[in-house]
């Protein structure tokens, strides 16, 4: 029994650490199974099965640093945008005035075009030649697109005085009152409601406003320009000549904004509408300085000298000036072109409106000079008559004496107010020696 005990113990004991060592064996068996387990998921999965954002730890000191960081950048960045925003300002600035350059080169463009093209485009397509005798040019030139901002004051008075956008003008200022006051006393009889005064002074402003006559007078405001400034000078001081010349420059004004003017001097005595008897055919439509059918209309002038022999005979065409103080002029191009080539030559030269206006009209293009192209006409110098017709001519003329003209132009003689008003006597009132006690000319 005891021997069985024994050998019993020994087998506990012996077996008991056999148990052990298995056990011990399966636990390291285990944690390398797990260490190999781990090595293999941490090799393919680096961030772990399920990734989300680290928590972010800062201490005091990193956040002052980047708070200051986030600053100096904030501001490098407004600095740098502000700089980004100048240099967008200046190239827009820069793109506009090439823009605006371009424009005007494009305008100077349009003015350049030959007039018969111009037509084609606003009248039509090119058309073939007729049969003979049958073709006939264009006369009239488009009109230009009214702008009122050139002048809106003066666009809203001629609104209400013009009639089929068109009107007589006169300058005046106080040095010619007397035969204003004549001029629109004489409108006001045949009836005209469409005439304007440009007053170029507050007297004759006030004393049409209180005569209820149509006048317009630039605000003192208006005058910017030096040339303004020398523009009013003149308008409010000098004589009749001087204030001559200033008409081409405000007549651009009027045709700017797409009214036709019918321009007139103060010299003038008004015995019909004149408006009636207008062709409205041309550019520019003017009274003559001519006396008969040839100095008026035009006549081969023969040249003679006698060196020359054989060719001593030369031919030439000659027409007598129109007159600057009473023609109809129409908003078009050619119209606008003249005015400005007058009124750039009046402020260059020291010459005689009349004579440039001549000379722009008439002289053709030749080496070195662009003749300006624009059509004209002249009028009839019985209907629209100067002084030296009249008193030279017709009132000696039993049946010449018996037509009643649209005006009456005292433009060759220097007594013009006893003249206009011979005029109004003789024509008007009846009196048919009215015009007996004066001179064919001046004394």
């Amino acid at each position: 029994m005891i021997g069985i005990r024994r050998e019993s113990g020994l087998m506990k004991k012996d077996g008991g650490g056999g148990v052990q060592s298995l056990r011990r064996s399966r636990i390291a068996a285990a944690i390398f199974v797990g260490i190999l387990l781990g090595c293999v998921f941490a090799f393919f999965y680096p961030d772990g099965f399920f990734v989300s954002s680290p928590p972010i730890h800062h201490s005091v000191a990193n956040s002052d640093s980047e708070v200051i960081t986030s600053s100096c950048e904030s501001s490098e960045r407004i600095n740098m945008l502000k700089s980004e925003f100048v240099a967008a300002s200046e190239k827009n600035a820069e793109l506009k005035r090439q823009i605006r350059e371009l424009t005007e080169k494009l305008q100077l463009a349009e003015q350049g075009k030959d007039n018969a093209q111009k037509e084609v485009l606003v009248l039509g397509e090119q058309k073939k030649a007729g049969p003979f005798g049958t073709v006939k040019g264009l006369r009239t030139n488009p009109t230009v697109v009214p702008d009122e901002s050139v002048n809106p004051r003066l666009a809203k008075i001629l609104e209400k005085v013009a009639i089929n956008r068109e009107l007589i003008v006169t300058l005046a200022n106080s040095n010619v009152k007397e035969m204003l006051e004549m001029w629109f006393t004489n409108i006001k009889r045949v009836g005209l409601p469409n005439y304007l005064v440009y007053a170029l002074d507050e007297e004759i402003a006030s004393l049409c406003e209180s005569r209820n006559v149509p006048v317009y007078q630039r605000d003192p405001d208006e005058v910017k320009r030096e040339t303004d400034k020398n523009f009013e000078s003149v308008a409010r001081t000098e004589g009749n000549h001087a204030v001559s010349g200033l008409k081409f420059r405000i007549l651009r004004e009027f045709l700017q904004l797409g009214y036709s003017v019918l321009l007139s001097d103060v010299d003038i005595i008004y015995l019909q509408n004149p408006f009636e008897h207008l062709y409205r055919d041309s550019d520019v439509e003017s009274m003559t300085d001519g006396h008969n059918n040839m100095t008026a209309y035009g006549y081969n002038d023969v040249f003679d000298e006698p060196s020359m022999g054989w060719a001593r005979y030369a031919h030439t065409m000659r027409i007598w000036v129109y007159n600057s103080g009473f023609f109809y002029i129409r908003p078009t191009i050619p119209s606008i072109e003249l005015l400005d080539r007058v009124a750039g030559r009046l402020a260059r030269e020291n010459a005689w409106d009349q004579a440039v206006f001549n000379e722009e009209l008439f002289f053709p293009s030749h080496p070195c000079y662009e003749g300006l192209h624009a059509s004209r006409r002249t009028m009839d110098y019985y209907l629209f008559m100067n002084s030296k017709v009249l008193f030279k001519t017709v009132r000696k003329d039993a049946k010449l004496s018996q037509l009643k003209p649209v005006i009456v132009h005292v433009n060759y003689h220097p007594d013009k107010l006893p003249r206009m008003e011979a005029v109004v006597d003789y024509y008007v009132n009846g009196k048919k020696d009215a015009l007996d006690p004066f001179p064919d000319g001046s004394q």
